[in-house]
């Protein structure tokens, strides 16, 4: 019977509605399926509640509305029928420089340095041209004759290591000639971090610099009694300006000339980086002239130096008495400083923790400081250490028979990290194996007259290389071009370039040479 047929109380027949269109022949299918009436297998009650909710999406047309539902449904139960270890692990790829690889590099290049055993003059052929620039002349002229009535005096305290303190002696030079004023020696402000309580004298020859320097500035020092009787003896009683770092020596001029003529003494603290790096020249020259004639260290400190320049230049014998020196800052200070991460794993994160604590009280650990070591390696700012200083030699062509004088503190964990500079270059020197323990007993707990001890050996090499920057080298380059007709030989690398060449494992030792030749420049 179709299913639209009724049968009527009344007994009578009527016409049946016509049949509803089939809306597809999959809709046929369905209904009617590959089996007649009553030879449909029997099914579960899983695959009748399948089949009814399908049937029931199709004859409304919502399957379009619920595909994307059933796709993820499908895919969550899927998926946590499946172990999660077939997912693949991202793994996060460092950026090319921002790690220190220097040792892998090392250990696969040792070999073939060990077996170089040339013995040529590197130091006189490693120059592929020679300068060509002329000679220069320094500009430094000495005055002569009197001076005119000084308007009164300048004391300042110069604070910082050593050549931080020779900054601020050529800046009061210069601001005492500019001002007309007489100028007290400096007095050296003890810093928690160098911890030296030398004095001026200790340092330089005192009268040596106030007769340089008598025509252009006058110096004394000690202040006359009468000025002082009226400051009750006390310096703190003094007027200090509190003058901003580079300020130009119009400032001195307009603000703090006047305060001097009135009161007759002023009081400067602290010194360091008060001037301006431009300046007249009037004021120039009278930076150079403190700095690389009037300048000159004490008796004792230069009487060990000029020493040991003359036991290098006999060690050095094979290379016509020619050395190289070089200026490492590889000390524990310098590293905690840079924030740098080398391989010294956690007992070095705790050490420079504790570092940075001792000299910088929270400095680094303000809230909100982000400290990124692998961008500092990036931007070249991380100390070389002792290895990378012999890699960078090695590549510069510079072998087994060079002399070498290392200049430094105390370098970190020496023991372990001087090791691979030793096996580069077996004729190292420092001035703790040149000088015996007698000699540097009066400078051992001094560190400014160690770094003075530093200085003349470096001042007299062949070739200075520097490795950090900062104010020793920056002193020496200009001492040496001064007093060289403005010519010295100074490697300066460019250490972004380093940091990407020292963390390719593929390079050999002919790569490391190529790419040296321009990545330190001289």
């Amino acid at each position: 019977m179709h299913p639209y047929n009724r049968i009527p109380s009344s007994g009578q027949s009527t016409p049946s509605p016509p049949p509803s269109p089939l809306r597809s022949p999959r809709l046929r299918r369905s209904k009617q399926g590959r089996f007649g009436a009553g030879q449909q297998p029997g099914r579960t009650f899983a695959q009748r509640l399948t089949w009814l909710i399908l049937s029931v999406f199709l004859r409304r047309q919502g399957i379009f509305l619920f595909a994307p539902l059933i796709y993820i449904s499908g895919m969550l139960l899927y998926m946590g029928t499946v172990s999660f270890d077939v997912v693949p692990v991202i793994t996060h790829r460092t950026a090319p420089g921002s790690v220190y690889r220097s040792p892998q590099l090392y250990a696969k290049l040792r070999p073939e340095m060990d077996s170089d055993n040339s013995t040529s003059d590197t130091i006189s052929t490693i120059w592929k041209h020679s300068y060509k620039g002329g000679q220069w002349q320094p500009c430094v002229n000495k005055s002569s004759g009197g001076l005119p009535e000084s308007n009164g005096y300048i004391y300042v305290e110069a604070n910082g290591g050593l050549n931080q303190q020779r900054t601020s002696i050529g800046n009061a030079v210069a601001v005492a000639g500019y001002l007309n004023a007489t100028l007290v020696i400096p007095n050296f402000h003890y810093h928690s971090v160098w911890r030296d309580p030398s004095k001026f004298k200790d340092i330089y020859d005192e009268d040596y610099f106030i007769t340089t320097l008598e025509n252009d500035v006058q110096v004394v020092n000690t202040i006359p009694e009468y000025i002082m009787e009226r400051f009750d003896h006390n310096m703190s009683n003094v007027y200090n300006f509190r003058i901003k770092a580079w300020s130009s020596i119009q400032y001195y001029r307009d603000a703090v000339l006047p305060k001097l003529l009135e009161e007759k003494i002023i009081r400067i603290s602290p010194f360091a980086n008060r001037l301006s790096i431009d300046a007249p020249p009037a004021v120039q020259r009278l930076r150079c002239l403190a700095n690389y004639e009037a300048l000159k260290f004490s008796s004792p400190i230069l009487t060990l130096g000029e020493s040991l320049v003359a036991r290098m230049k006999k060690l050095s014998a094979n290379n016509g008495g020619k050395y190289v020196s070089v200026h490492l800052r590889f000390e524990e200070d310098m590293v905690a400083f840079s924030c740098c991460v080398f391989d010294g794993g956690e007992e070095e994160i705790q050490d420079m923790n504790a570092a940075r604590e001792r000299g910088w009280r929270g400095k680094f650990t303000k809230p909100g400081r982000v400290i990124r070591p692998g961008a500092i390696r990036i931007n070249g700012k991380c100390p070389l250490t002792p290895l990378e200083v012999g890699l960078m030699l090695r590549g510069m062509g510079f072998d087994k028979s060079t002399s070498i004088y290392l200049a430094s503190g105390k370098i970190y964990k020496s023991e372990k990290t001087m090791a691979p500079l030793f096996e580069m270059f077996p004729l190292l020197q420092t001035k703790e194996m040149l000088a015996s323990a007698e000699e540097l007993a009066p400078f051992k707990n001094y560190s400014s007259r160690m770094a003075a001890i530093d200085y003349t050996v470096c001042f007299h090499s062949e070739v200075f290389v520097t490795t950090q920057g900062g104010n020793f080298p920056h002193f020496l380059m200009g001492h040496r071009r001064y007093s060289y007709g403005g010519h010295s030989k100074t490697v300066r690398p460019d250490k972004r370039k380093l940091a990407l060449l020292f963390d390719n494992p593929k390079i050999g030792v002919e790569i490391l040479q190529a790419s040296n030749a321009e990545y330190a420049n001289s």
